[in-house]
């Protein structure tokens, strides 16, 4: 039956190989389970309720991707899009997470439109390269300063706006240990480092009286706090297109991208150098991210850490259905995750983010018609506190610059219309 699933023989592995390969993948990426929760706890939302949706979505997610893909990819709750539904959506402009939710499952309607009509070559293709490394670098800002806040590095000031804190408080402290902890297992390529970095500051955590452990193993938290919990009507106001816009619009490259890292890396391209199943990959993410929204989680994506099951031997979609189970073992372990305190969070929001500047090496500085967009999008999101108004205004810019400086053929017309379009919201929000 596995041959059959999987094509093993053809795919030069066996299932012990691909075991290997989904554990691997899954403790590298085993933190979202400890971390999502936290984050979404923050917007109001039951973090029991979470934890399960973060699981189940996560398990839907990679056993689907397993099924009707067959590649060794997992998934899970987005590790940036968490943040910004919490801390852009939620806290700073103001919305319920019923509606943030809506907004997700909009975004996860419009991710299967695309996939299904295969029209998102022509997106990935049509946006300029400038644009997606300076979004890329925007959530890497806007993680950091998250990030640096939770920790009380960077508190809020009357007069400045921002500016340093107790860098000596206990929040501090578990901030610069997790982070020289995750540094340690990279430098010596070890993984789990980020797993690793959440244990050691729960265990300083309790020693110290600022968290306490209830068990360990327990029958799942109930789930109904945030099933079928999204407010759709809400997610169709005019206002929320744009964030509607961002969910999709980073899901689409943060997958595309994490598809092609995986892929090359496990030489699972075909002889075009394209993947054979690129559709199908694309359909699990964007199935995922329907599930999640309506059990209550963030976007689901492709996590780029299923390179870790790659390197362990997995070939196959049997490494993603490995994954899979193990989110579905995970379920019963809520009093341990319960335990992890904000503290963990923040040290592990600063390490994806550096992670996500590293993009910033590949811009045209010479060619400021190119640099000039991408410091705008990437400035934006963390004094914004949103990464909507971050992809709205470097369209924007990227538009006018393109037009000021007499380079309008290098323009296209999706870019235009997006201009267009999200001018036209910003007019729309300013008048309201």
């Amino acid at each position: 039956m596995l041959e059959r699933l999987f094509q093993l023989v053809q795919h030069q592995t066996d299932v012990k190989k691909e075991v290997t390969g989904g554990l691997a993948s899954f403790l590298t990426m085993a933190y979202i389970l400890c971390i999502n929760p936290l984050i979404l706890s923050q917007a109001g939302m039951d973090k029991g309720a979470v934890f399960v949706a973060t699981c189940l979505a996560a398990s839907f997610g990679c056993i689907l991707m397993g099924l009707i893909a067959n590649y060794p990819i997992a998934l899970a709750p987005s590790m940036g899009l968490n943040v910004f539904f919490t801390y852009g959506v939620v806290i700073q402009l103001g919305h319920s997470w019923q509606v943030a939710l809506g907004a997700v499952f909009l975004s996860g309607v419009a991710f299967l439109v695309i996939s299904l009509f295969r029209i998102r070559e022509l997106i990935v293709e049509k946006i300029p390269l400038s644009l997606r490394q300076g979004i890329a670098t925007g959530i890497g800002l806007f993680l950091t300063l998250i990030s640096l806040k939770i920790a009380g590095i960077v508190v809020v000031d009357d007069n400045t706006q921002l500016t340093l804190g107790n860098v000596f408080s206990f929040e501090a402290a578990m901030w610069v240990i997790g982070l020289l902890v995750m540094i340690g297992f990279a430098a010596r390529s070890w993984r789990g480092g980020m797993l690793v970095a959440i244990a050691v500051i729960t265990i300083i955590s309790l020693l110290y009286g600022k968290s306490d452990v209830d068990g360990i193993i327990s029958a799942p938290p109930d789930a109904a706090a945030t099933y079928m919990a999204m407010d759709l009507s809400g997610a169709l106001d005019i206002g929320l297109l744009a964030v509607v816009f961002a969910f999709l619009f980073v899901d689409l490259f943060d997958s595309a991208t994490s598809l092609v890292a995986v892929a090359q890396r496990g030489g699972l391209l075909n002889t075009a150098g394209r993947f054979a199943r690129f559709g199908k990959a694309l359909f699990a993410d964007a199935s995922a991210t329907l599930f999640g929204a309506s059990l209550g989680t963030s976007t689901v994506t492709t996590y780029v850490e299923s390179t870790a099951g790659v390197a362990a031997g997995g070939r196959t979609g049997l490494t993603s259905v490995v994954v899979g189970l193990l989110f579905l073992v995970a379920i019963f372990f809520y009093p341990l995750i319960d335990a992890v305190p904000l503290a963990a969070a923040s040290p592990v929001i600063f390490y994806v983010a550096t992670l996500m500047l590293a993009g910033l090496i590949n811009v045209e500085w010479e060619d400021l018609t190119e640099a000039i967009p991408v410091v705008i999008t990437a400035i934006v999101m963390p004094l914004t506190m949103s990464i909507a108004n971050g992809i709205a205004l470097g369209f924007i810019s990227y538009t006018l610059i393109k037009l000021v400086a007499g380079r309008y053929k290098q323009l296209n017309a999706l870019v235009i219309v997006l201009s267009i379009f999200f001018t036209a919201e910003l007019l729309l929000r300013a008048h309201n």
